[in-house]
C-alpha cells in the first residue's frame, strides 16, 4: 500500500531539510515511488524589517523578503 510522508522546510535552510529526508530515508528503509515538491513565493516584507536580501535594490531603499517555505512529498511502500 502506498503512503505519503510531508516534509516541510525553509527556503534559507536547505540544507536542515535534506538532512531531514535522508535521515528518514535510512531510518525507515521504505521503498520510494516518487518524489516532490514545492517552494513558496516569497512576500514582501514590510521596510521596517530588519531582514534585507543584500543587492536586491528597488527604488526608496532596501527590498527585504521573508522566507519561502519547502514542502516535500514522498510517496512510499512500507
Amino acid at each position: 500500500m502506498q503512503q505519503i510522508k510531508v516534509f516541510h522546510g525553509h527556503k534559507s535552510e536547505p540544507n536542515q531539510l535534506e538532512e531531514d529526508v535522508n535521515a528518514w530515508l535510512k531510518s525507515s528503509g521504505v521503498k520510494v515511488i516518487n518524489m516532490f515538491g514545492n517552494i513558496s513565493p516569497q512576500a514582501v516584507m514590510p521596510v521596517a524589517s530588519e531582514r534585507a536580501i543584500p543587492g536586491a535594490i528597488s527604488t526608496g531603499g532596501t527590498r527585504r523578503f521573508a522566507d519561502s517555505d519547502i514542502m516535500l512529498v514522498v510517496v512510499y511502500e512500507a
